[in-house]
């Protein structure tokens, strides 16, 4: 019986060889590494909830003060004054400004005291100099009232930050899922017997005893006892893997068929899902180049703004039109020079581009190298198994002798019935796929490293790798089966009555 094996995840650190072996003796990962942390989003969660606020107000009060502004009214063709019209645009204005302007205006101080100046400085910088020049304006020392200008930069910059906050948020969720693999308690090894524990109270050295269908606590050695452990939420490995004593398995892998119990070798930060979550969360916390790229230009913007306002400002009041008339035009092309779409694009495109990267499977550890990703254009996979489904299934039965295929399928979906082992179901999914009437078993059987036995219609079947069959001294009578093991496939052998009877 020839299986495809499945294998799901691609990891650019160093990973342990699997291979599969036969049923019952299977070969699995050499050491793991460490883990267990938390994703940490709640910072990222308070501030998106402030910043949500703060959009949400500058947003409703931005429809007055468009409807307001006097140029908004001249380009739309309408007016709309009365008594007090400016002071009520002015007081509107400025609860924008200092409430939702208030991040923009940290984040320019900050700025300029590490002497880095960039986005927030260029916006703090352009809101700024609206305000106070519409404020002179609305109280008769300028001409131009540019409240406008102030409240729909400050509404976008606020939505590009959220956006950002978001994409990052839900990367940090994901690392609390992951966390949360881990199980919350345990079953100590005491004198006598078991006692349940908390699993941040284990300790190196300490013997735990896990159940079958439960998760193993911490990472460690397997001292007693044989079963197989799912490890594809950790490792990508989609095959249960053999744990029998002397291996180590991964904390938060499942437990199979069997119980284990398990010498905990490493906790807390130390285990390998730590580690993984530490990999992940540093890599949310780097700067891709399109990040570094903006920073420059927000740099290189503000320098250039600065400079155009002076220059402006110069030249008007050489040009002899009035100190008022050089500030307004200093003023305006300060304000415009703002890039209002940069504060936005960036975030954008990296919430959609990681978003979308996580739809299909890739786990993003450097952003940088996220970006030079474009320029792939071969991808080598490390074993045969690696591009399939992620499960096994009953791809060949090969008959011997005067049997068909059918009879050794269903001998084999026979004894396999009784059986938790993966290539176990995926035979009984083949034999149900054809419709075979699957016979009782008796005297089920698992031999751990051989594989499993029973009584079908009162004879002995036997289901095993190829090791066990050369160690009875048993062999297929003709090369089908290694020229399907040669393609990948793994191989398991039906022996009826002490004779090969398939494959």
């Amino acid at each position: 019986m020839a299986d495809h094996q499945g294998h799901g995840a691609a990891d650019a650190g160093e990973k342990p060889h699997h291979e599969m072996k036969g049923h019952g003796d299977h070969g699995g990962p050499g050491p793991s590494r460490p883990t267990n942390g938390k994703g940490d989003h709640g910072g990222h969660a308070s501030m998106m909830a402030d910043y949500w606020r703060r959009f949400i107000v500058s947003m409703v009060l931005t429809v007055p003060i468009l409807v307001l502004s006097p140029m908004i009214q001249e380009w739309f063709g309408y007016s709309l004054e009365f008594p007090g019209s400016l002071l009520l645009l002015f007081a509107l204005s400025t609860v924008v400004y200092l409430y939702g302007g208030w991040p923009f205006l940290k984040g320019l101080v900050r700025e300029l005291s590490d002497r880095r100046p960039g986005m927030m400085t260029l916006v703090g910088l352009a809101i700024s100099v609206a305000y106070f020049y519409s404020s002179a304006s609305v109280f008769g020392t300028g001409s131009d009232i540019l409240f406008w200008e102030l409240a729909t930069l400050i509404d976008i910059m606020l939505l590009g930050h959220i956006v950002e906050m978001r994409s990052v948020m839900g990367a940090s969720r994901a690392l609390e899922e992951l966390a949360k693999v881990m199980p919350s308690s345990a079953h100590l090894v005491v004198d006598g017997g078991t006692r349940e524990v908390q699993a941040s109270e284990l300790r190196i050295g300490d013997q735990v005893l896990v159940k079958p269908g439960e998760k193993v606590p911490a990472d460690g050695v397997v001292r007693d006892g044989s079963s197989h452990v799912d490890e594809s939420l950790l490792t990508g490995e989609s095959m249960p893997q053999a744990a029998a004593e002397g291996r180590e398995v991964i904390g938060g892998s499942v437990n199979g068929e069997g119980s284990l119990v398990v010498e905990v070798q490493r906790t807390g930060e130390e285990t390998y899902l730590s580690q993984v979550i530490e990999v992940v969360r540093k890599a949310q916390e780097s700067r891709s180049r399109t990040q570094n790229l903006a920073d420059r230009a927000a740099m290189f913007l503000v320098i250039v703004a600065v400079s155009a306002g002076i220059l402006t400002f110069v030249a008007w009041t050489l040009l002899g039109d009035g100190a008022s008339f050089a500030v307004e035009r200093a003023v305006t092309v300060m304000v415009i020079s703002c890039p209002h779409a940069l504060g936005l694009a960036i975030p954008l495109v990296v919430a959609v581009s990681t978003a979308l990267a996580a739809g299909s499977g890739f786990l993003v550890r450097e952003r940088q190298a996220f970006e030079e990703a474009r320029g792939v254009r071969s991808v080598i996979f490390d074993k045969t198994g690696t591009l399939t489904e992620g499960r096994l299934g009953a791809t060949n039965v090969l008959a011997y002798g005067s049997r068909s295929e059918a009879e050794v399928l269903a001998m084999a979906a026979a004894v396999e019935a009784s059986s938790e082992h993966p290539i176990a179901a995926a035979i009984g999914r083949r034999a149900a796929e054809e419709n075979l009437k699957v016979r009782p078993v008796e005297g089920f059987k698992a031999v751990a490293g051989l594989g499993v036995e029973g009584l079908v219609d009162g004879k002995k079947v036997e289901v095993m790798g190829p090791g066990p069959l050369r160690e009875m001294g048993l062999a297929p009578p003709d090369g089908r089966a290694e020229e399907l093991a040669s393609r990948g496939r793994t191989v398991v052998f039906i022996v009826a009555e002490g004779a090969v009877a398939g494959a």
